[in-house]
């Protein structure tokens, strides 16, 4: 009996002693709700852009980009080629057309590098485009692909194409392995709860301090970058 009281009164002290201010964050809408565009650079493409320039060696040659050129541009280091995906003719600048998860309809041993940013989220066979994106590379190509782990649903992409996933560094290191080989994968997790909490409420990346945006806890997968190599 005494135990139980010791123990609730202890109970009531953490609570007391950490009580938490929750300021004008206390509200069932967020600050934003376009991940932080109005207001600045989103936190998802603060880790984004930080994972390229930490790889951009690797963008050189002959490098293919989903949409338009804007990352291989910006993190150019000997491009000799910029190519662009999509999935059909909507897309007027792209210069390599196909389905991702339908290899047969991809070049094969084309691309020196693949930047692949945040796509795998909105493809429901994400394994089959692991296996697409691979038959694009030439032999010692690389794949730069960065997933979601912890964001808001894009009501843009669900309601057009779908947005079927939110990844772990598990989850998607098993399925680039299982295609790349193990040994050819290396990830990085990009992310803290503070920073999770601002994309999810919208708030940009400036309004975070660098050293709060670049402590990385695992239990908090906001990014999730991949470099994968044939």
């Amino acid at each position: 009996m005494i135990k139980n009281i010791l123990i609730q009164f202890a109970k009531g002290v953490v609570r007391k002693t950490n009580k938490i201010s929750w300021h004008n964050l206390r509200s069932i809408q967020p600050v934003s709700t376009d991940f932080g565009f109005t207001r600045g650079i989103p936190v998802d493409r603060y880790y984004i852009e930080k994972f390229l320039e930490e790889n951009k060696s690797y963008i050189q040659g002959r490098v293919l980009e989903v949409a338009d050129s804007t990352y291989s541009k910006k993190f150019n280091s000997g491009v000799e080629k910029f190519e662009i995906f999509s999935t059909g003719g909507e897309n007027v600048k792209a210069t390599v057309t196909g389905d991702l998860t339908n290899p047969s309809s991809l070049p094969e041993n084309m691309i020196d590098c693949f930047i692949c940013t945040q796509t795998f989220n909105f493809i429901y066979d994400v394994k089959k485009a692991i296996e697409g994106s691979f038959k694009l590379l030439k032999p010692g190509g690389v794949i730069l692909c960065t997933v979601a782990g912890l964001c808001q649903v894009s009501r843009y992409d669900m309601d057009r194409w779908g947005d079927y996933w939110r990844f772990t560094d598990l989850s998607i290191r098993k399925m680039f392995s299982e295609v790349f080989g193990e040994q050819n994968v290396e990830l990085s997790i990009f992310g803290n709860v503070l920073s999770a909490t601002a994309l999810l409420q919208g708030i940009s990346s400036e309004e975070l301090k660098t050293e709060e945006l670049n402590f990385n806890d695992r239990n908090y997968q906001v990014v999730i970058s991949v470099v994968a190599k044939k």
